[in-house]
């Protein structure tokens, strides 16, 4: 039953947005200020309950759409462990629970936590990611909302550095969408979902996974621009940026079937480094000035 829930609720994916929003959060935080082990409690709760009934509500939307794709079918609704309505009744009470928390916290958090959830539960899963190909670049605005939603918690989420964070997420999306989308093009096309593979061809989805790649590692690298860029900055930032273009270029020229796995996981490790450095430098800059 444990593992039917993890499903149901994308543990996983769950844990990265929190991962994220913590990111977020320490990057906002104010230098001096005693961190409060309260808010970010009240920040990894509201977020996993919001994040987990969002996950459950779209599994109940695309029940009909899992059934036909190999990659989903053994997902607990699909099963029929879990009815529609009962992931559906669970999904709300999980998002009206989690916004709960999230306005102890800040107000403003909890619109943003909201706000996120009609983006992907109705614009993204009703409407772009059912009717257009291209439906993943809007879809990633609610992907990259944690980081801002941890932001919120203590800063201005209209700021230059929660810009910086939130582009980071939303373009590391296309890349790792579609590189994946590739892979799985034909669950895809007898789920009825228009990717771009499926409606534009491998080769051509590759030249857009490129684009967005330049644009990801070009923003990375306009850090010092946004934040404070310290040693993470060169020890970990710039030869990471350098090994997801290594990677992409490998990805590119192949024609092998399983090229695709090296840049998706590298890709996928990148976005961990370049959210975790900024927020891991400013402090250890912080530190080092007092001691």
């Amino acid at each position: 039953m444990l593992k039917n829930y993890l499903t149901l609720t994308k543990f996983g994916i769950t844990l990265f947005a929190i991962l994220s929003a913590l990111s977020g959060y320490l990057v906002a935080f104010p230098m001096g200020n005693a961190i409060s082990g309260f808010e970010i409690l009240l920040l990894i709760v509201g977020l996993y309950f919001i994040c987990s009934g969002s996950f459950s509500i779209n599994q109940a939307q695309e029940k009909s759409i899992d059934e036909k794709m190999p990659r989903t079918a053994k997902r607990p609704i699909v099963k029929g462990v879990i009815t529609p309505l009962h992931a559906m009744v669970i999904g709300v009470f999980m998002v009206a629970l989690g916004s709960l928390v999230l306005y102890i916290l800040n107000p403003t958090t909890a619109y943003l936590g909201l706000a996120t959830v009609f983006l992907y539960n109705i614009a993204y899963t009703i409407i772009w990611k059912k009717r257009w190909a291209f439906g993943a670049v809007p879809g990633a605005v609610p992907g990259a909302m944690p980081v801002v939603i941890g932001y919120s918690a203590v800063g201005n989420f209209l700021d230059p550095q929660c810009l910086y964070l939130f582009l980071i997420m939303f373009l590391w999306q296309m890349p790792h969408f579609w590189s994946l989308a590739i892979r799985f093009k034909d669950d895809y096309k007898q789920g009825g979902i228009p990717v771009l593979p499926t409606v534009v061809g491998d080769e051509r989805t590759r030249y857009h996974i490129g684009l967005y790649t330049f644009a990801y590692i070009g923003v990375t690298l306009a850090l010092p621009l946004f934040l404070k860029a310290n040693i993470l900055y060169m020890v970990l930032v710039l030869p990471m940026a350098a090994k997801v273009i290594y990677e992409f270029f490998k990805y590119f020229k192949s024609e092998e079937q399983k090229a695709w796995l090296p840049f998706f996981l590298w890709v996928n490790f990148s976005v961990i480094v370049f959210l975790l450095a900024p927020a891991v430098d400013q402090w250890v800059y912080y530190w080092a000035q007092i001691y």
